[in-house]
């Protein structure tokens, strides 16, 4: 099994506390801009802000990935978004994680900000879809690592 490290420099283990997921089946272009989003919130109102786009309330802004995406009225800035589902639940267990790690420390969750999340994609599934003639042709998927840090402020 792999080692992995966290690309967060400067971790001090009595003021931050960390959390990721490795090798998770999301859209990596998702998890990147659901990551911008989430950045720099506390964890309560990045927790309300994920649940808001599961239940379709309240759409993540694509920055980047933005190429037909359709625009939202309620996006200030930057307004094509979408509401990544999938993303945004792995998001939430994430949060879970790095909830149970600051508590298991002893800080206190309200003040609790988000200073580092990033998303990166990850090992990519090798598949071949048949074709005709004796062909194939290949067909990706890449897995994602997801991981952020929380500082108590």
């Amino acid at each position: 099994m792999p080692q992995f490290s966290y690309s967060f420099q400067n971790f001090e283990k009595s003021k931050h506390v960390r959390a990721s997921l490795r090798e998770i089946d999301i859209s990596h272009k998702h998890a990147r801009e659901v990551a911008l989003a989430i950045k720099d919130m506390y964890l309560n109102k990045a927790r309300e802000f994920l649940e808001s786009v599961v239940t379709k309330k309240q759409p993540v802004a694509y920055r980047r990935y933005k190429n037909e995406v359709g625009h939202r009225s309620n996006l200030q800035g930057f307004p094509s978004g979408r509401f990544p589902v999938k993303t945004s639940r792995e998001f939430l267990r994430l949060l879970d994680n790095l909830e149970a790690n600051a508590e298991y420390k002893g800080m206190d969750l309200d003040r609790l900000k988000l200073i580092h999340v990033n998303a990166y994609p990850g090992v990519k599934i090798r598949r071949f879809v048949p074709r005709a003639y004796g062909r194939n042709s290949p067909k990706f998927n890449t897995l994602v690592h997801v991981e952020v840090v929380g500082m108590e402020k």
